[in-house]
């Protein structure tokens, strides 16, 4: 932890302990007595934090001090958008795994959690008041079938997994060796090498019905392959033979749109009129698709023409829903 964050941890643990041995705060600290010494020192010129040494006790502790004469207050420590996103969505995520062997290990991280929300301006029950983390659409995953995944993957063994397809209900059974777990758009992944398919194949984890660990050890593919394959189109299904979607957006849309990274080998630009043009590579259309008509008559398929066919296909479909 840094300077400033160890000034709030002082200041915490003399609250919340009333004593604090130098024992304890080089402990909790991390640091040297040399360095707890020059931020203590620091802390009663500068900050005039009313800190003594209690020599019947043993310990530090706060002094009561007259009303009159310099304020102790810490200096400010705030987080930037994406440090309080990420502080709140951790915690969020930790809180939500069902007891078990993780346990011991998830309650000292969602305290550490709790302490770096505290550190800044605010209380972090203020903090989570004001502030929320929704996750729209998650799909929530039965605990046993999760921790057999992980163990799998962890202990690199095979797995025979049984699958429901989410299209059209039917259920396969696979035999698998994990290669990843993938968290997307609030849903887990199990990336594999599926050895009936003999290529890399994902599967939604609440999809799954059931999971038997093999004695057989999993094969390993190459990271620099599974990134090639898993990461080269749009979307979580991806693969290796990609094509290149071409979208273009109204100008009203494009001024949202045009902030916005949906692959990181996209190609972008903006024609006369504001629109805005975008090329994605993908190789699986199902998510592109669903993606495609979030958009409404704020986009149109350019390129290629079976995708452009898809998604009128699918238009036409909803319009019969209401005629």
């Amino acid at each position: 932890m840094d300077r400033t964050e160890r000034f709030y941890r002082i200041d915490q643990l003399l609250n919340d302990r009333k004593l604090v041995k130098t024992a304890d705060f080089l402990s909790e600290l991390g640091v040297s007595l040399a360095t707890f010494k020059r931020d203590l020192l620091y802390m009663q010129n500068h900050l005039h934090a009313p800190i003594v040494y209690d020599r019947f006790c043993g310990g530090y502790r706060f002094e009561q001090r007259p009303a009159v004469g310099p304020k102790y207050e810490l200096p400010g420590l705030w987080f930037n958008a994406s440090e309080i996103h990420a502080l709140l969505v951790a915690k969020h995520l930790f809180e939500e795994i069902q007891p078990g062997i993780l346990e011991p290990h998830i309650k000292p991280l969602i305290s550490r959690l709790k302490s770096l929300l505290d550190s800044g301006d605010h209380s972090v029950d203020e903090i989570e008041n004001r502030i929320s983390i929704e996750t729209p659409a998650k799909r929530p995953v039965d605990g046993k079938i999760f921790g057999l995944c992980v163990t799998g993957l962890l202990r690199r063994k095979q797995l025979s997994i049984r699958h429901r397809s989410r299209y059209n209900e039917d259920i396969s059974n696979r035999h698998v060796s994990p290669q990843r777990l993938t968290y997307y758009k609030n849903t887990w992944y199990l990336n594999t090498w599926c050895h009936e398919r003999q290529a890399l194949r994902s599967f939604s984890v609440d999809a799954i019905e059931q999971v038997n660990i093999l004695n057989d050890g999993a094969k390993n593919v190459p990271m620099a392959e599974l990134q090639a394959v898993l990461e080269a189109g749009y979307g979580v299904f991806s693969g290796q033979e990609v094509e290149w979607a071409k979208l273009r957006f109204t100008p009203y849309q494009a001024k949202w749109t045009s902030t916005e990274t949906w692959h990181a080998e996209q190609k972008a630009y903006f024609e006369a009129d504001g629109s805005y043009v975008l090329e994605v590579p993908y190789s699986s259309d199902s998510e592109l698709v669903m993606d495609i008509l979030r958009y409404g008559p704020n986009v149109e398929v350019l390129s290629p023409n079976h995708l452009r066919e898809k998604v009128i296909a699918k238009l036409k479909s909803a319009v019969a829903q209401y005629i």
